[in-house]
């Protein structure tokens, strides 16, 4: 109750009028004509940020027993490099940026590549004696033809695509490598975590982004209600 009361104070602005959120949101957010909701979660009364109609996101959310299972299709280095991002919270493409030295250390700091912010990663020693195993001269996640590039994101899109439709995930579901940091979000916000703590360790500039990582169930589940009524 004490963490969804602290999320209530901070969007209690935006529910009585007082305060337009647009004001404070990203552009991003601002086109998907975000207005505030009160909703009931697990029995608490939490206040987050829900669009009114359809709500437009690049990815969704899938639940953690079933993103594992569809991992499991994946080529073993593609399926490392989103375990990695579920772990940490990672964008993919910063995972497939990581340096080889840097698993000579537990905690480390890196330079986002969407945001240019740094970033503190830990990694636990399961994950970084799994990542040792496979990496390579320079980059942990090698290009498959150049030892001296990285991965591609577009290579772990492909197969994570083609497990989505080994699975015959429904077409409305839109799932890619952002998955992982979406089920992260769920994940930690479902455990105890404050929206604060979220926005936190996604390393997000606004709290009103995070809100669509932290209840990102909550929105899949209304785009599907949502679509199974077209």
């Amino acid at each position: 109750m004490a963490r969804a009361t602290a999320d209530r104070h901070q969007y209690h602005p935006f529910c009585h009028g007082e305060q337009s959120p647009e004001k404070d949101l990203t552009s991003k957010a601002r086109c998907a004509k975000i207005e505030p909701y009160i909703c009931s979660v697990e029995h608490e009364f939490t206040f987050y940020v829900l669009t009114k109609g359809e709500i437009h996101t690049r990815t969704d959310w899938l639940e953690k027993d079933s993103f594992e299972h569809l991992l499991a299709a994946l080529m073993p280095a593609n399926r490392l490099a989103i375990e990695t991002s579920l772990t940490t919270g990672l964008r993919i493409g910063d995972v497939l940026r990581l340096r080889t030295e840097q698993l000579n250390r537990e905690r480390f700091t890196i330079k986002e590549q969407k945001t240019g912010k740094a970033r503190r990663v830990y990694l636990p020693l399961a994950l970084r004696d799994a990542l040792a195993a496979q990496a390579g001269r320079i980059y942990v996640f090698e290009h498959r033809t150049d030892q001296r590039q990285h991965r591609t994101r577009q290579a772990v899109w492909k197969d994570l695509h083609r497990a989505a439709a080994l699975f015959r995930l429904p077409r409305n579901l839109t799932v890619a490598p952002h998955t992982a940091r979406k089920v992260f979000a769920v994940s930690k916000y479902q455990n105890g975590c404050s929206l604060a703590k979220v926005k936190q360790l996604l390393n997000h500039s606004d709290e009103a982004v995070t809100v669509l990582y932290a209840m990102a169930d909550q929105l899949t589940a209304r785009h599907t209600r949502r679509h199974k009524k077209q």
